[in-house]
């Protein structure tokens, strides 16, 4: 876990931070009817390139050994959660999809994720969309000095729940730094006041994931893309964010 201790290392991750919401804005403007998700993949990658970053879920080896993720983005369909493969498949009217994207720049590493209503989507799917952005914020507020983790965790799940959706609990947030992924854990359900506190200088992605239906998940054949186990959407928002004296920043904004 890394605790920033200047103001010039907060600055590297806010233009990290930066560079990856001016992307997914950048993506988020072409994603309608018929743009495939490779084509929104080798638009972040060509970004990176534009702007001298690396690509951080490009090559990501798998946990149990498996290939290494081959995508500059994860593009997740309707009921994927999280982790979907960028490929030849289009987006179809109605579709909602979630990109989580990452770049490591000047040592330091941002991560955010948005999920975005395809051309004319249901009711039901904008306000899971809706749920779920929220929820992240208010996580988020939650990210203060003093405070444990379990506060974060414990406002998302609360929101989420209460509008009848359910959390994701077999991923979760983490730490990040110099690397995408460090501790602590970041689950999206919890008890108040349980884990860790909250320090300054602490660096977090927060990143709830919410299902229409149950909250159980499998992975599919391709062992990264994970779907619903029931087969409802799922939206995923995330954000980057520091925990400073004056509150918790948001580092993955324009």
């Amino acid at each position: 876990m890394i605790i920033l201790k200047t103001k010039e290392d907060l600055k590297k991750m806010k233009t990290a931070g930066k560079l990856v919401a001016q992307v997914l804005d950048y993506l988020s403007e072409r994603v309608k009817p018929g743009v495939s998700t490779l084509q929104l993949d080798n638009w972040a990658e060509e970004q990176c390139k534009l702007h001298g970053a690396i690509p951080v879920f490009k090559n990501y080896p798998h946990h149990r050994g498996e290939a290494p993720f081959p995508g500059s983005i994860c593009a997740s369909i309707n009921a994927e959660v999280v982790h979907g493969i960028p490929s030849g498949r289009k987006l179809n009217d109605g579709d909602i999809i979630s990109i989580d994207f990452g770049v490591s720049l000047n040592g330091f590493v941002g991560d955010s994720a948005v999920t975005i209503p395809v051309g004319s989507v249901k009711p039901q799917d904008l306000n899971l969309i809706r749920v779920t952005e929220e929820a992240l914020l208010r996580g988020i507020k939650e990210a203060r000095i003093g405070n444990r983790l379990g506060n974060v965790s414990n406002a998302i799940q609360t929101f989420v729940e209460k509008h009848g959706y359910s959390v994701v609990r077999a991923y979760a947030g983490h730490g990040i730094g110099r690397e995408m992924h460090e501790d602590p854990s970041i689950p999206n359900y919890g008890r108040i006041d349980s884990g860790p506190y909250l320090k300054a200088g602490m660096t977090l992605a927060i990143e709830p994931m919410v299902n229409a239906g149950s909250h159980r998940v499998v992975t599919k054949s391709d062992k990264w893309t994970v779907v619903t186990l029931d087969g409802s959407n799922s939206a995923h928002f995330e954000h980057t964010i520091a925990i400073t004296d004056d509150g918790p920043e948001i580092l993955t904004v324009i």
